[in-house]
């Protein structure tokens, strides 16, 4: 008897180990059982998956991480779950519960529709207890994430939401009254929460909408002056949705509704916007039919139209849709939109035949046949858009982007830049600006006034992500002309593509990589040839310019110009978009590279020297071209038409600016010119500028310091001054006359001695260039006539003989001359002359007041102002009748 209990509590112990070191195994393998099991009552197709057997701890169960997949897609994943019994209840919480619902594509639809819960079974087979989870996120409406707490008290229960752009605080009794007491929610978009509240009848059976109630609220935009009312009511199948701005009675949004059997329609819905450049309003007509059945056999039809009224007059936009099948995983709708907006400036015109397939939380529009959209007007007040046109056809939209053909074709007019004709022409595959794929061709052609040019452009570039690239690009015109220069056929290219890495935008930074801004590339522009006004020109010339910044409205220029001989060039400056601000050097190099530059017309050509400068610049829309700077000659030497140059030193301060040139911004313009010699030789010349070219009165040029030695004497100009007021003072101080005489190599006459003068001389005087100026002598002066001269011209006339005889050889103790020189080159000088004839040992005094015209244009290009001065004296004594004896008081007097 003894052996039986023994053995019998010795099974009962090795029964219960078994089963202990069963549940053991059982649990640590529940990850690979349990889901297997629970198959049998989910949806066919759905599965549960579990990352690790659960634990207890602290008086909770705790389960690492719970996923529910619709085929191989997760529809829920649960982290971080915890269970626990309290005096109240049962405690659920939840980590994190992330929800995708792209995933329902994949979800097995049940074809009992029977079997669903009514509202009531629900609550009642809810435990007492709270669910608490502390981040709820729902794939596409991320933004919307929060902490969701359900509290279970039996006879209600509370549900509180919270987070950035959704929070809510409601509460469900069991006579299936939903009261809201607050809901805010921020629309995409926007920084204005809508705020609302009220109170809701559930229907018992959840794939019906709700009997009865009333929502109303108010939100808050920055469009709208005043904050919005918004207002929800409805009871037995009736209802209307309105939005009103405080303080008005006229809705901004009517949308009149009823349910009829599986079917939600609005009728004559009324919305309108006054807040746009001008008023718009329309009309809404939906009917949303079957409903009810399940997510994918709903079909909608509808009609929404937009009335505006710009500067083409009244127009009407009509968007047409189905009837088509509209769902949460599969949807196709055709719709189309035509007619016309009018805005305050510019007209838009469309037709887009078009289909909506995919999810309704995901769609995605096909572009059709035969869409096009266009647009024509003036935008701003110096922009007349003539003709735009955006050819869609085959053209894919949707969440991920645009795919398919991108064209378009814009023609237009601006007041300032001129006539423009651009093509655009692409593929892209998932694009939006600086997400997705996009490599397009353009090309194009137009006017640029400012310059009197005609251009054209093509290339090729690429939008990749944030990553803007241009392969390919030729830019040319025919010619620009600004102020006094002229550039052939000058055309830009790409030595380097230039790329461009934008800023990521915010909603793609979780999945782009990061990147840093960047800006770079480089071109080159060629011409065939500078040509200036004066007739110089610069050889075949080439920019080379490299950029670098963060953006094209912020980079930094560096490069070089070379038109060799001259040069190179260099260059560096700054665009900030607006602005074009740079500097320029040019090396110390030979001043013989410069001969191009100088018109032929001035038969110099240039023998030695050199040259250096600098220049700063400045160009922006409105102000023009600027420039500033200097430019050095040391040593220059050239030869001239009649002569050469010699010791020629120039220093020039410059500023340039609305074509108007600022001469000597901090000291006047210095020239030193070591030797002329042209008719006769010059030394030691020198002379200033400073002021304006144009000149005006506010703004003057003038000229000061001109001196030379010349004729082993001396002139100087006093300061000329443009626009003159008073004369400038050509003042001659002991001209050598024998030296003056000897350059001249007049045949028939000489003269020798020193005289003095003042020359008042006129720049812009309507008559005169010298006016009442004075020659006299410095000291005593010598006339020689040639014998054979005076021989011919006594034969045949004793009178003549007689006066000519008088002049052969005469000492002149005082000359003096009034010399006047008009426009048109007439000279006229009427001189006094007191002298003593002394031939054969007879001192005979001579007075002679003598008038002698002449045009010194022509006497200058002839050269020779001795043989003029010899055929006047022959012209005046061959006219001569009567004559009297040579003594101390006689006096001749001829006067033409």
């Amino acid at each position: 008897m003894r052996k039986g209990p023994k053995r019998l509590i010795q099974i009962l112990l090795a029964a219960v180990v078994a089963i202990l070191l069963l549940l053991v195994l059982l649990w640590k393998t529940l990850p690979q059982w349990l889901p297997s099991l629970a198959g049998h009552w989910l949806a066919q197709g759905t599965a549960l998956s579990l990352s690790s057997a659960p634990v207890w701890s602290d008086g909770q169960l705790r389960l690492p991480g719970l996923r529910y997949l619709a085929q191989d897609c997760v529809l829920a994943d649960a982290q971080d779950i915890a269970l626990d019994k309290a005096q109240k209840g049962w405690n659920l919480s939840l980590g994190s519960l992330s929800v995708d619902t792209a995933c329902l594509s994949q979800y097995p639809v049940s074809k009992n529709s029977n079997s669903a819960l009514s509202l009531p079974d629900i609550q009642k087979q809810l435990p007492v207890g709270q669910l608490h989870i502390a981040r709820l996120s729902i794939t596409p409406w991320q933004q919307y994430a929060g902490s969701l707490l359900i509290d279970n008290s039996g006879q209600t229960q509370a549900l509180r939401y919270q987070g950035d752009a959704l929070s809510f605080d409601a509460a469900l009794d069991n006579q299936r009254q939903l009261i809201i007491s607050t809901l805010s929610l921020t629309p995409p978009g926007s920084d204005e929460p809508i705020q609302l509240a009220g109170k809701l009848t559930l229907p018992a059976a959840l794939d019906t909408l709700p009997e009865s109630g009333e929502l109303h609220g108010q939100m808050h935009t920055s469009a709208v002056p005043h904050p919005l009312n918004v207002s929800m009511s409805w009871q037995n199948q009736r209802g209307e949705l309105r939005l009103v701005e405080q303080g008005e009675t006229e809705p901004l949004l009517s949308l009149p509704w009823q349910l009829g059997n599986k079917q939600i329609q609005i009728s004559d819905g009324q919305w309108r916007w006054p807040y746009a450049q001008q008023p718009l309003s329309g009309g809404v007509n939906l009917t949303l039919n079957n409903w009810s059945d399940n997510l994918n056999q709903t079909t909608l039809s509808g009609r929404l139209n937009v009335l505006t009224q710009g500067h083409n007059g009244k127009a009407n936009a009509v968007l047409t849709m189905g009837p088509g099948r509209v769902g949460l995983l599969d949807s196709s709708i055709a719709f189309q939109l035509t007619g016309q907006a009018n805005l305050a400036q510019v007209s838009l015109s469309a037709s887009f035949p078009a289909t909506l397939t995919g999810s309704v939380l995901n769609p995605e529009i096909s572009l059709h046949s035969g869409a096009l959209l266009r647009a024509w007007g003036k935008p701003t007040a110096t922009l007349s858009l003539q003709d735009a046109r955006w050819p869609l056809a085959g053209v894919k939209v949707s969440a991920g982007g645009v795919s398919g053909p991108l064209q378009a074709i814009i023609r237009g007019q601006d007041s300032y830049w001129g006539n423009i004709d651009l093509h655009l022409n692409g593929k892209s595959q998932s694009f939006w600006p600086d997400h997705g794929q996009w490599a397009f061709n353009y090309w194009g052609k137009g006017n640029l006034p400012p310059l009197s040019g005609r251009w054209d452009v093509a290339g090729k570039g690429s939008w990749n992500d944030n990553q803007l690239t241009l392969t390919q690009l030729s830019a040319g015109f025919d010619r620009l002309h600004y102020g006094l220069v002229n550039v052939d056929a000058p055309r830009l290219t790409l030595t380097t593509p230039l790329r461009w890495m934008r800023p990521i935008p915010e909603r793609y930074a979780s999945t782009q990589p990061p990147t840093t801004l960047n800006f770079e590339g480089a071109i080159k522009l060629v011409a065939q040839k500078v040509s200036l006004e004066n007739g110089g020109y610069l050889p075949p010339a080439a920019l080379t310019l490299a950029m670098k910044g963060n953006s094209p409205m912020n980079i930094t220029l560096n490069g070089q110009l070379a038109a060799l001989p001259i040069g190179p060039i260099r260059l560096n400056g700054r665009w900030d978009g607006e602005r074009l601000r740079g500097q320029a050097w040019w090396p110390k190099q030979d001043l013989t590279a410069f001969q191009t530059l100088l018109t032929p017309d001035l038969n110099v050509k240039l023998r030695g020297g050199s040259f250096y400068a600098q220049s700063a610049f400045s160009a922006a829309r409105g102000q023009g071209f600027i420039a500033g700077g200097h430019w050095v000659v040391k040593d220059g030497s050239m030869w001239l038409k009649d002569g050469d140059l010699s010791g020629l030193n120039f220093s020039l301060s410059y500023r340039l600016k609305d074509q108007k040139w600022r001469l000597g911004t901090r000291q006047p313009v210095s020239l030193r010119i070591g030797e002329l010699n042209n008719l006769f030789a010059m030394q030691n010349i020198t002379a200033e500028l400073q002021g304006s070219y144009p000149w005006s009165e506010s703004a003057p040029l003038k000229l000061t310091h001109v001196g030379m030695d010349v004729l082993l004497g001396h002139i100087s100009l006093s300061e000329l001054r443009l626009p003159q007021h008073d004369a400038a003072v050509l003042k001659l101080q002991k001209i050598d006359l024998s030296a003056l005489f000897t350059a001249l190599k007049p045949k028939q006459l000489a003269m020798s001695g020193r005289v003095n003068g003042e020359l008042p001389l006129y720049v812009d005087n309507p008559k005169w260039l010298i006016h009442e100026g004075w020659i006299a002598n410095d000291g005593g002066l010598t006339l020689r006539l040639d014998p054979q001269f005076v021989a011919a011209m006594a034969q045949g006339n004793i009178a003549n003989g007689l006066i000519i005889k008088l002049l052969q050889y005469l000492e002149i103790s005082k000359s003096y001359a009034k010399v006047s020189l008009d426009n048109l080159g007439g000279l006229t000088m009427a001189a006094q002359i007191k002298g003593v004839n002394n031939i054969d040992h007879q001192k005979r005094e001579i007075d002679l007041n003598y008038t002698h015209q002449e045009n010194v244009y022509q006497l200058w290009r002839s050269l020779r102002f001795g043989d003029n001065l010899q055929e006047g004296l022959q012209q005046q004594l061959s006219a001569t009748n009567q004559f009297a004896p040579a003594t101390k008081d006689t006096e001749l007097r001829k006067e033409q």
